[in-house]
C-alpha cells in the first residue's frame, strides 16, 4: 500500500492562542458535569431512603441524692487558727552574789524540771558567817536589854521603899509639930525632921528620874533588838537564796550558769515556762465576736477544742476560754482571745509557738435546718422533692458550718431536699432517688444519671 503523502505546503497553520482556548474547554466543562452528576445522585439517594420508625420523645428523669429535713437547734462551729503561748513564764535571777558551786543535771534548754528542784547553788561561806554574826549581835542586844530591865526593877523597888520612908518622915514631922505646941520638943527638932522629909522627897524624885531614863534606854535597846532581828532574818534569807529552786513544774528555755562562774545579784540565771499553764491565743473577727456577744452569754468559760496537725494524725486537746484581749487589734483582724488548755487526751505535750486550729462553738440558731451546701441555689432558694418532681422553696441562709449550711424556710419535718447539683435544675424537673425503682420500663428509657458536676461534689 502506498503511503499517503501530506502536502505540508497546503496545511493551514493553527496559532498558539487558539490552541490554548481549545484546551480550556474540557477543564471547565468536566468539573461542572461531575458536580451535576453528584448532586443528582445525592438527591436520588435521599429520595430513595426507606422510612425509619421514630420513637416518640420521653421526659428525662434525673437520678439524684436528697436529704431529709429535720428542724432543730443548731450551733455551728467556728474554726480559727492560733498559736500556743505559755500562760506563765519567769526569768529566775540570782538574788545574791557569789561563785556557783553546784548545777543541776536537768538544767539544760528543753529539759523539764519539777517544782522545788534545786537548779544551782552559790558558795554559802560568807552568808553563813553573816548569819552567825547577826545571831551574836542579837544575843548581845538581848542581854543588854535584860540588864536594863533588871536595873529598872531595882529602881522601882527603891522607889517603893523610898515612898515608905517618905510616909514615915511625914508622920514624924507631924508628931514633932504637936510636941512643939505642948512645949515638949524644941523647934530645932521640928526643922531637923522637915529636912529629913525633904531629903526623902528628893531621893524619890531621883529614883523616878533614873527609872524614866532606864526605861527610855530599854526602849532604845528594844528598837535596836528589832533591827538586829531583821538583820538576822535577812542574813538567813540571803543564806537560803544561795540555792535557786524551780518555782513550778516547767521547761527550761534558757540557762546561763556554769560551775565556777561568778554571779552578781540580779543576773538572769534560768528562764522557765509553766507546763501546767499552756494557752492558745487566736483572733476572732469583729463579725464573729459580735455574733457571740449577741447571745448574751459570756465568751469566758466557753469550751473549745484545739487541734495540732503534726505527724500522721491530728492531736486534739480540750481548752476553756480564759480571757479576752484588752483591746481590738486591727492588724490582727479582730480581738485576741486566750484559751487555757485543760486536758490532754493524746498525752502529747504542746510547746509554745505551735500553730494550731481552734474549734469553738458559735452562735445558737434555734429551729433551723442543716443542709449540704450543694442544696442551696443562688443563696436564697432550694428545691424540695414532691411526688418525684422539684418544687422551689425560698430560704434564708443563717450560717455556714463545716458540715454544710444552716437555713430557715417553709419546711416540714420529713420533707426531702435536693442535694445533687444539676445544671438544668428548675421547677417541675422530674427526679428519682438513687436506689429507687423506676415507675416502668418506659420511664427507665428516659432516665439520666447525675451530671458530671454532681459527681464532683
Amino acid at each position: 500500500m502506498k503511503p499517503i503523502e501530506i502536502d505540508e505546503s497546503r496545511a493551514v497553520p493553527v496559532s498558539a492562542e487558539r490552541r490554548s482556548r481549545l484546551w480550556l474547554i474540557p477543564q471547565v466543562v468536566l468539573p461542572i458535569v461531575i458536580i451535576a452528576l453528584a448532586a443528582f445522585l445525592a438527591r436520588w439517594l435521599v429520595a430513595s431512603k426507606p422510612e425509619v420508625p421514630q420513637r416518640p420523645p420521653r421526659e428525662q428523669v434525673y437520678i439524684v441524692n436528697s436529704v431529709p429535713v429535720a428542724r432543730a437547734d443548731h450551733r455551728p462551729m467556728i474554726h480559727v487558727f492560733g498559736s500556743v503561748v505559755a500562760g506563765r513564764s519567769v526569768d529566775l535571777r540570782s538574788l545574791v552574789a557569789g561563785e556557783v558551786v553546784s548545777v543541776s543535771d536537768d538544767l539544760r534548754v528543753g529539759a523539764r524540771v519539777a517544782k522545788g528542784e534545786e537548779l544551782l547553788a552559790i558558795d554559802r561561806f560568807n552568808y553563813e558567817g553573816a548569819v552567825t554574826e547577826a545571831r551574836a549581835n542579837l544575843a548581845e542586844a538581848e542581854a543588854a536589854l535584860s540588864q536594863r530591865e533588871a536595873l529598872i526593877r531595882v529602881e522601882e523597888a527603891d522607889l517603893k521603899r523610898g515612898a515608905e520612908q517618905l510616909e514615915l518622915a511625914r508622920r514624924d514631922l507631924e508628931r514633932a509639930r504637936q510636941l512643939v505646941k505642948t512645949g515638949n520638943l524644941s523647934p530645932r527638932s521640928v526643922d531637923e525632921r522637915r529636912l529629913i522629909l525633904s531629903q526623902r522627897e528628893q531621893a524619890i524624885e531621883r529614883t523616878r528620874s533614873r527609872i524614866d531614863a532606864e526605861k527610855a534606854s530599854a526602849e532604845q535597846q528594844r528598837v535596836a533588838l528589832e533591827r538586829l532581828r531583821w538583820r538576822l532574818e535577812q542574813a538567813r534569807r540571803n543564806l537560803s537564796d544561795t540555792v535557786l529552786k524551780a518555782p513550778f513544774d516547767g521547761v527550761v528555755t534558757d540557762e546561763a550558769v556554769e560551775l565556777g562562774r561568778l554571779l552578781n545579784a540580779n543576773d538572769v540565771a534560768v528562764s522557765l515556762y509553766d507546763v501546767g499553764r499552756m494557752e492558745v491565743r487566736f483572733a476572732l473577727s469583729d463579725f464573729k465576736y459580735g455574733q457571740l456577744l449577741d447571745e448574751g452569754d459570756s465568751l469566758v468559760g466557753r469550751k473549745a477544742t484545739v487541734v495540732w496537725y503534726v505527724g500522721d494524725k491530728p492531736l486534739r486537746y480540750e481548752a476553756v476560754v480564759d480571757r479576752v484581749g484588752a483591746e481590738i487589734r486591727p492588724e490582727r483582724g479582730g480581738i485576741d482571745v486566750f484559751a487555757r488548755l485543760t486536758a490532754n487526751p493524746d498525752k502529747a505535750e504542746l510547746r509554745p509557738g505551735a500553730f494550731v486550729e481552734v474549734v469553738l462553738p458559735g452562735k445558737l440558731y434555734p429551729d433551723s435546718v442543716a443542709l449540704p451546701e450543694t442544696s442551696v441555689y443562688g443563696n436564697d432558694h432550694v428545691f424540695a422533692i414532691v411526688d418525684g418532681r422539684l418544687e422551689k422553696r425560698a430560704v434564708s441562709v443563717e450560717a455556714y458550718d463545716e458540715a454544710g449550711v444552716l437555713v430557715r424556710g417553709d419546711f416540714k419535718d420529713g420533707d426531702r431536699v435536693l442535694a445533687t447539683r444539676i445544671a438544668e435544675v428548675g421547677e417541675g424537673l422530674r427526679v428519682r432517688g438513687e436506689g429507687e425503682k423506676p415507675a416502668g420500663a418506659a420511664a427507665k428509657a428516659g432516665e439520666r444519671g447525675p451530671p458530671p458536676e454532681a459527681a464532683a461534689q
